[in-house]
Formats: structure tokens, sequence, C-alpha cells
């Protein structure tokens, strides 16, 4: 499958990089399936997320960030779904009691 990877980057209007993965075509040739890194952006080109897809699903450890590069929240997913303990940070890095949850 490797072989068959492609790189997509999804632009702002402004011509900035929104999105960034790698997805292959699925089967039936109609539509793209995230699979591997996936990295968001900000408007002003911060990192705004990265994590990890298989197959369509996240898959792995995830994490956002503030605009000014502090982390804003940390988990795992597993098949597309949250699993175990999630922490959350405010913009000034400091952690949000009222949002960590397990």
């Amino acid at each position: 499958m490797d072989a068959d990877m492609n790189v997509a980057e999804i632009p702002w209007e402004d011509g900035g990089i929104r999105f960034r993965y790698t997805r292959y075509l699925a089967p039936d040739g109609k539509r793209w399936i995230r699979h591997g890194p996936f990295r968001a952006y900000h408007r002003k080109g911060t990192l705004a997320s990265e994590g990890t897809y298989q197959h369509g699903l996240e898959q792995g450890l995830w994490r956002d960030f503030h605009e000014n590069g502090q982390p804003a929240a940390e988990g795992v997913y597993s098949a597309g779904e949250e699993v175990g303990r999630w922490r959350y940070w405010n913009d000034r890095g400091e952690p949000d009691p009222d949002e960590n949850r397990s």
C-alpha cells in the first residue's frame, strides 16, 4: 500500500498550509482515506493538531496546541474513539482542572 500513498496539503485561503496528511484512494476509487501522520495548522502557521490515522480512523496519541504553541489537549484514540485520560490546558500552559477527565 505504501506505493499508493499520497501526501495532501490543504491550504488556507491565503495559501498557508491548513492540513497536511497522507492518504490513499479507496478501492472503489471514489474517496480518499487518511492513513499515517496528520497535522493541522493555525492561520499563522503554528501547529494546531498532530496525530495519526489508521485506515481513516484516529489512532494513538493526539495533541492539540493553542496558537501561541502552548499545549491545549492530549490523549489517545483507538479506532477513532477517545480512550483513557485526556488532559487539557489553557493558553498559558496551565492545566485546566475542570476539563481533565478520565
